[in-house]
């Protein structure tokens, strides 16, 4: 096998490690806790790896490809962020505010399904046409696999614009917190700066197969008990707020106060 496909290789198995950070871990729970099935749970873990992936060829190949030095402050300012992050989706999760969000939507979605039939022109993406027709499945005037953009309606209309941006973004602000140190550790391993940045982004492909699967293996024990056990599953859910405040809490303190972030010399490791 050629030396630098192993190379590649590797970073797309150390992509799936890096997902197993628990900060990583800790924030997918807060999120999958109220999906109601697997699949949609492996999405929300796909999404939180391409933000992630995005925020690590951004500033990893700026730091690949033109020798960008960040500062320590800068750097464990980075990384407090990701402290904020999972104190915001802790505070969420445990006051319900979450829940609340994602529930008027169900409602709201299911309101919309139950309408009365009535016609107007709709488009399905670049297609538009008209017809008598109701917002149920049921109800609809035509197949839905017979319009231009039926799998992906399929696909993203379980999910609301909520849904999409929150892992989306929580993705990215953790890949702030891992970029320099990934990049660091290419900069060290391979001379080359394109094949650098070809690392990267194996990496990062790495990182969205992982956080699929730890996603969907997280998201089980809440399906199970979304029906039958209810109460253990809000109880879960609130478990995993606790969890992301008090470890976020934990991290802005080790960032802030031991790291010196707040102090007038800051000790970033990777300086």
């Amino acid at each position: 096998m050629p030396p630098f496909l192993s190379v590649l290789l590797l970073g797309f198995f150390l992509g799936m490690r890096h997902a197993t950070d628990a900060d990583h871990v800790i924030a997918v729970t807060t999120i999958v806790g109220r999906r109601r099935s697997v699949l949609a749970a492996a999405w929300t873990g796909a999404l939180w790896g391409i933000g992630h992936t995005l925020t690590i060829l951004a500033v990893g190949s700026a730091i690949v490809l033109f020798g960008l030095v960040i500062p320590p402050r800068v750097g464990l300012g980075m990384e407090l962020s990701v402290a904020i992050m999972l104190i915001l989706l802790g505070v969420l999760t445990v006051t319900g505010v979450t829940g609340r969000i994602e529930e008027a939507r169900t409602e709201e979605s299911h309101a919309a399904d139950h309408g009365d039939h009535h016609a107007h022109p709709h488009r399905h993406g670049d297609y538009v046409h008209s017809h008598v027709h109701g917002h149920a499945p049921d109800a609809h005037g035509h197949a839905e696999s017979a319009t231009p953009q039926a799998r992906l309606d399929r696909v993203l209309g379980r999910f609301g614009l909520y849904q999409l941006l929150r892992p989306l973004i929580v993705g990215l602000v953790h890949g702030l917190a891992g970029s320099a140190a990934v990049a660091l550790l290419v900069l060290a391993a391979i001379p080359d700066p394109w094949w650098g940045v070809a690392y990267l982004l194996v990496f990062g492909v790495g990182t969205i197969a992982g956080m699929m699967l730890i996603t969907a293996a997280v998201a089980v024990p809440f399906v199970v008990t979304a029906g039958r056990f209810a109460w253990v599953n809000r109880h879960l859910a609130t478990a995993s707020g606790v969890l992301s405040l008090a470890f976020g809490l934990w991290m802005a303190y080790q960032i802030g106060v031991v790291d010196g972030l707040f102090g007038a010399v800051p000790r970033w490791a990777l300086e």
